[in-house]
């Protein structure tokens, strides 16, 4: 199921409509300090974060920032948190800039009409504008926060309790699809082509631009939950003021379905049937 925007993925999962789905980090973490019943059980990616200015735009680096208007997926986002970060380290704070969530497919027509000044989520939204020619990018997540982690698989635990063997085969699936991917460009250009319309309803183009433009903006290598990763992100959520210390690894993840991941085998894939 495809959906445009982190508000109804939250509210699908907690309703118990959807029992597995890609989330943002911190807001997994939220939902599970709030009390939902889930559980992150494997990353879907990493890297694959941009923040995108208008190409006619004065921002050539992140203290130009300073009272702009910035849209991100959510605030509970990683893509917040790595703004909340890039300020920091530049002597700003994020009281510097004005930040506005908005729905990613919407980002790209805000920064072509200028509505804001800088749009920051996953691909393929922000290759988008850089395709299209209108935007540019100020930065890639990973020159700033190497191994960068956005969209985390999130399980109820309901459905991990009932059906352990279907969540473990669905991990083991991304598991192996990410090890194709790896497996070269021309794995890449491949899956482009055959998921683009089908499953992103997006242009070929487009996603091959994406896995390609640099090679490395999208890492589907290293998806195994590691607590050090989700502690670095506690820290800079508390930090940033939208977690509290209620929040730990060994209540919100379950580590258990990708540490039986690490035999999993390149498949022969040969596109969707």
């Amino acid at each position: 199921m495809r959906f445009s925007g982190f508000p109804e993925i939250k509210e699908s999962i907690v309703s118990g409509h959807l029992p597995a789905t890609f989330m943002l980090a911190p807001l997994a973490m939220k939902l599970r300090q709030q009390g939902v019943p889930i559980k992150i059980v494997y990353l879907g990616h990493r890297d694959g974060t941009a923040m995108m200015v208008h190409k006619q735009s004065a921002i050539h680096e992140i203290g130009d920032l300073k009272g702009k208007t910035i849209a991100v997926p959510n605030r509970f986002s990683n893509q917040y948190l790595i703004i909340f970060k890039a300020l920091r380290e530049s002597g700003l704070s994020i009281k510097d800039v004005n930040i506005v969530e908005m729905p990613p497919p919407d980002m790209p027509a805000a920064l072509y009409s200028k509505a804001v000044d800088a749009i920051t989520s996953g691909e393929p939204f922000m290759a988008q504008t850089e395709m299209e020619d209108y935007g540019r990018v100020l930065y890639q997540a990973k020159d700033i926060w190497p191994d960068f982690i956005s969209c985390v698989l999130v399980v109820r635990e309901d459905v991990i309790r009932e059906h352990p063997a279907w969540v473990q085969r669905m991990v083991d699936g991304i598991a192996s699809s990410g090890k194709w991917l790896e497996g070269g460009m021309d794995h890449r250009m491949s899956a482009a082509k055959d998921i683009s319309r089908g499953y992103y309803n997006q242009k070929p183009e487009l996603l091959e631009y994406v896995l390609s433009k640099p090679p490395d903006r999208v890492n589907y290598s290293r998806l195994l939950l590691a607590r050090r990763d989700f502690e670095e992100i506690e820290a800079l959520a508390r930090e940033a003021g939208i977690i509290d210390n209620s929040v730990s690894f060994d209540d919100y993840a379950d580590p258990s379905f990708s540490e039986k991941t690490t035999g999993a085998k390149q498949p022969d894939w040969e596109g969707p049937k």
